[in-house]
């Protein structure tokens, strides 16, 4: 076992004697616990096969920084070897100038088809698919076909679809799946094993939603991507959309809480990273809030002279926040799964508004019981209009949380006709809007009940 320890700071190789003969994923794990050099150190020392599974791997944190700082040579050997999607992937973490220092590392025919899926847009079929797919003439045979298998299979992203070409235009004719080609004669052409009808295929401008859809009702491994002529570019695997659609379900996670989203471990993102990327949202919801504070001195005469109001400011302004929180997220869930378009926006809006009615009459029932049951029970006085306020409260959370309702459901739709990812609806976007419409409506609300009483 090598040890490096010729300089302060050097890494000793000992320590990591276990990884050799340990699984990718392990690797993986444990190298992301450490710092960048150590990480390079150990990835230059694996044999190369093994540290080629490790940077295939796209639980491999920093995985562009850790080639760059590799030995010229090795990084070239690595991205070589390495799958064409996922080293796309890697490059297109990059700057351009480091991208760029990294493809000088390969030859051209390894450089090429990288260079034109990153010429794809992110977050489209053409981004993600493999270029790297099974393909032959559709005159062979089963037994040429299982002969070419064997010959390119190393080479290969999956050999359980196999893709039959027209022999003159090069168009995809027919998928066979592996199974399908097991089972069959020797000298039957493999045109007769396939399913007599038109391959399920996308074009590479294709959102990654909708192949991730086909492959889920279609029940594929893998998805062809062809041009305008049906001739294949690339396939796009099942495993391959898992790992796009977890990347973007983290970042929509990141997105509802108010963050700016982001692929990047926690504890590997940097402090003026993690900076940038919540206090643009967090001054976004300040300012909003200050309209807040500009709604109660609108009502401040009310204010002073029911202050028992200010009592359930913030039960009322809750209660929307979540109502509207939760329209929302079903919202943007039924939107990302193909489940709504644009045009049903009306439908929605019916659907909610009786739905809105009903969850803010059942919570102002529970308002008005506790505080007549308070009021009864002497924890609390609320005064000789207490009858009044209780319906102040009951009414108003039906009209704040029947908002919230709404207004929750409508953002995401309006987002999408904007062209914004209707993640951007956080739920603290949506909470912050219904706290400055909910005080107006609970003192319009108080204005009407109790005046001549309390007010």
């Amino acid at each position: 076992m090598d040890t490096i320890r010729t300089a302060p700071g050097a890494v000793d190789l000992v320590l990591f004697a276990d990884l050799f003969d340990a699984h990718a994923a392990d690797i993986v794990a444990r190298l992301n616990e450490e710092d960048a050099e150590t990480a390079a150190a150990v990835l230059a020392h694996l044999p190369l096969e093994r540290a080629i599974d490790v940077f295939d791997r796209p639980e491999l944190a920093r995985a562009g920084d850790l080639l760059i700082d590799l030995p010229h040579e090795r990084a070239g050997e690595i991205l070589k070897g390495m799958a064409d999607d996922r080293a796309a992937d890697v490059l297109r973490a990059l700057d351009d100038e480091d991208r760029s220092e990294l493809l000088k590392r390969v030859d051209f025919d390894s450089a090429w088809p990288l260079k034109r899926l990153l010429a794809y847009p992110e977050g489209t079929a053409g981004s993600l698919m493999s270029t790297e797919f099974v393909s032959v003439p559709a005159t062979y045979t089963v037994a040429e076909t299982l002969r070419h298998i064997r010959d390119v299979e190393r080479t290969r992203e999956t050999v359980y679809a196999i893709h039959a070409l027209d022999p003159k235009t090069r168009a995809l004719l027919r998928v066979v799946t592996l199974r399908e080609l097991i089972i069959g004669e020797p000298e039957q052409p493999i045109l007769d094993l396939a399913p007599d009808r038109e391959p399920i295929t996308v074009r590479a401008d294709v959102d990654r939603e909708e192949v991730a859809r086909l492959i889920s009702i279609h029940d594929l491994l893998s998805v062809p991507v062809v041009n305008e002529r049906q001739q294949m570019l690339g396939i796009v695997t099942v495993d391959d959309v898992i790992d796009a659609i977890l990347a973007e379900g983290s970042e929509d996670v990141q997105k509802f809480g108010g963050v700016e989203g982001t692929t990047e471990p926690y504890l590997g993102t940097g402090f003026f990273s993690m900076y940038r990327k919540r206090v643009g949202w967090l001054g976004v919801l300040f300012i909003s809030e200050m309209l807040t504070a500009s709604a109660m001195q609108h009502f401040e005469n009310e204010l002073e002279k029911a202050v028992v109001l200010t009592l359930f400011i913030p039960l009322i302004m809750s209660s929307g926040g979540n109502s509207g929180s939760q329209a929302t997220s079903l919202l943007i869930r039924a939107l990302a799964l193909g489940q709504l378009r644009l045009r049903d926006w009306w439908r929605v809006a019916l659907r909610e508004l009786p739905v809105g009615v009903a969850l803010g009459a059942s919570l102002g029932v529970i308002g008005m019981v506790r505080i007549a049951a308070w009021q009864g029970l002497g924890i609390f006085d609320y005064g000789p209009h207490w009858e009044l306020i209780g319906l102040t409260v009951g009414v108003g959370l039906i009209g704040i949380v029947t908002f919230g309702s709404l207004a929750g459901s409508m953002l995401p739709f309006l987002l999408k006709r904007l062209g914004f990812d209707p993640a951007s609806a956080s739920a603290p976007f949506v909470a912050t809007l219904v706290d400055v419409t909910g005080l107006i409506i609970y003192f319009s609300v108080a204005l009407l009940i109790l005046r001549g009483t309390l007010l």
